[in-house]
């Protein structure tokens, strides 16, 4: 089986957060899609582990905002690498609350969907959640969407551990073998990017490739 054949189906870029206004969490997600039209219901997935799975199944109200196309990369880092266990995701954004309490993240988005949980599927790793729209809003509709594709092409993101698109690179047919591999450290956050769990090797990653964590140019990494 061809894995990579996986990377051919569509998706979007989206913040999705749950919570009030005196907690508040979210996620990037790329498993955001409408599944009926009257009345209009939409499913989305969330890893177990996530922590905001957790708040989700307690307030049962979900936003999602649609990142533009030109989102940063501290977008990501904030909402893509980092746990809301450990840090307030929501400090210092541009946030509203809707209709129904929850945080909204505005943001570097271009609509946002307010939505009532209805169902819950366990799909193993995962949680499908299924939701009634509640609300929809436009912000900026000047802007193009994100999408997943573009994200890996042109920005050479990559899925979070997390994400239901997140493949084990090992089985990716024709890898390098794992002894010619190496790892990079960002002086500026300590990320490390580690070419065995890694679609691409560190140095034919584009020149304006950045740190997905804290943003800082490829110049910042060392090799270890």
């Amino acid at each position: 089986m061809n894995i990579e054949a996986l990377f051919n189906i569509s998706y979007g870029l989206y913040i999705v957060t749950s919570g009030n206004v005196e907690k508040g969490n979210g996620f990037i997600s790329n498993t955001v899609f409408q599944v009926t039209a009257e009345p209009p219901k939409f499913a989305l997935c969330c890893n177990k582990n996530n922590y905001t799975s957790e708040i989700i199944k307690k307030t049962n109200i979900i936003s999602v905002s649609i990142l533009q196309k030109q989102a940063s990369s501290e977008i990501f880092g904030r909402f893509g690498y980092k746990s809301g266990r450990d840090f307030d995701k929501m400090k210092g954004m541009d946030i509203k609350y809707g209709e129904t309490g929850v945080p909204i993240v505005l943001n570097e988005s271009i609509a946002y969907l307010e939505c009532k949980l209805i169902e819950t599927i366990d799909v193993g790793t995962h949680l499908l959640f299924i939701v009634d729209l509640i609300n929809a809003e436009i912000i900026d509709n000047s802007l193009e969407p994100l999408t997943y594709s573009y994200y890996r092409e042109v920005k050479k993101g990559v899925a979070p551990k997390n994400a239901p698109t997140y493949i084990d690179k090992s089985k990716i047919n024709n890898i390098i073998e794992n002894n010619n591999l190496k790892k990079f450290k960002c002086t500026a956050c300590g990320y490390i990017y580690d070419e065995t769990v890694e679609s691409n090797i560190f140095v034919n990653l584009h020149n304006d490739w950045k740190c997905p964590i804290c943003g800082c140019d490829k110049e910042c990494f060392i090799l270890l």
